[in-house]
């Protein structure tokens, strides 16, 4: 049988002979390194290393005797890469979903999608024929803290590890982002600052953009301005009417979207201040 596979992630400042230590621990416990990273940041002083290996291990073992040459401020990560389990939030456009249920149908995803929530019915049926479970949460008449409750009620039955926002258009609160700090992925077009508000193609359209884009980060209290794990632009041209600009737009998005889940359950994603560190 095939011994798993862990990740070990190091983030602490940066010294001399960290990436001979570390590796040192893993020869010692016989432990067989497949892969490496680093990386130093040099204004902060930074050092991040990434290293999967193979072996049995205690895990409590590895942490105690990695932390034992390390500086002071130094954090130490270790997981074992399996898929990580989800639950993803919609509104009403279907594009970022259906390719997330489509990749999680034929196993492409590294992930279990445990449930589908949305402030509104029409994604149930959609959902329901892949198997999965969806959870209407309407929002009407309710206070957005009495919403983001009623979520987190049902996001609770499932005690996901991250959360998925597929176009979820929803601002979420500060107190509901804490429960899932640098857990919770978005998606939305980069024409942000420039056109905020309704009708974003049109916007662009008007203007005659040369490009479009899409952005994928993860979530802070800061309204889209969470750490970027990626973005990616097709180009455009005069001929593009508005719903062209539209339909390249999904489709930059989608794909921009689970990009950003490959790396992130892969575990090669590390938040450093409002900035990524991602090792591929």
């Amino acid at each position: 049988m095939e011994q798993p596979i862990y990740v070990l992630l190091i983030d602490c400042p940066d010294q001399k002979g960290l990436v001979h230590h570390i590796s040192g621990v893993l020869y010692r416990l016989g432990l067989n390194i497949i892969g490496n990273q680093e990386f130093v940041e040099h204004e902060d002083n930074r050092f991040f290393m990434r290293t999967s290996f193979q072996g049995k291990i205690d895990k409590k073992e590895v942490i105690a005797e990695i932390r034992g040459f390390l500086p002071e401020g130094s954090s130490v990560t270790l997981v074992r890469q399996r898929p990580k389990n989800i639950v993803v939030l919609v509104t009403k456009e279907q594009h970022c979903l259906g390719e997330l249920l489509v990749r999680h149908q034929f196993r492409e995803l590294n992930a279990n999608i445990l449930a589908v929530v949305g402030n509104h019915p029409e994604l149930g049926h959609f959902t329901h024929q892949f198997g999965i479970n969806y959870h209407h949460v309407p929002h009407t008449g309710l206070t957005r803290e009495q919403h983001e409750a009623a979520v987190l009620e049902v996001i609770a039955r499932y005690d996901p590890e991250y959360l998925v926002l597929a176009k979820y258009m929803r601002i979420l609160s500060p107190e509901f982002v804490d429960h899932f700090p640098n857990r919770i992925i978005n998606i939305h077009h980069s024409f942000l600052p420039a056109f905020i508000g309704a009708s974003p193609y049109r916007q662009a359209y008007e203007r005659g953009v040369k490009i479009i884009g899409a952005t994928a980060h993860i979530v802070n209290n800061d309204l889209d301005e969470g750490p970027i794990i990626v973005q990616n632009v097709i180009p455009v041209d005069h001929t593009y009417s508005v719903n062209d600009m539209i339909r390249s737009g999904k489709d930059v998005e989608k794909i921009a979207l689970a990009r950003a889940l490959q790396l992130v359950f892969e575990d090669k994603v590390t938040v450093n201040g409002n900035k990524t560190i991602i090792f591929d």
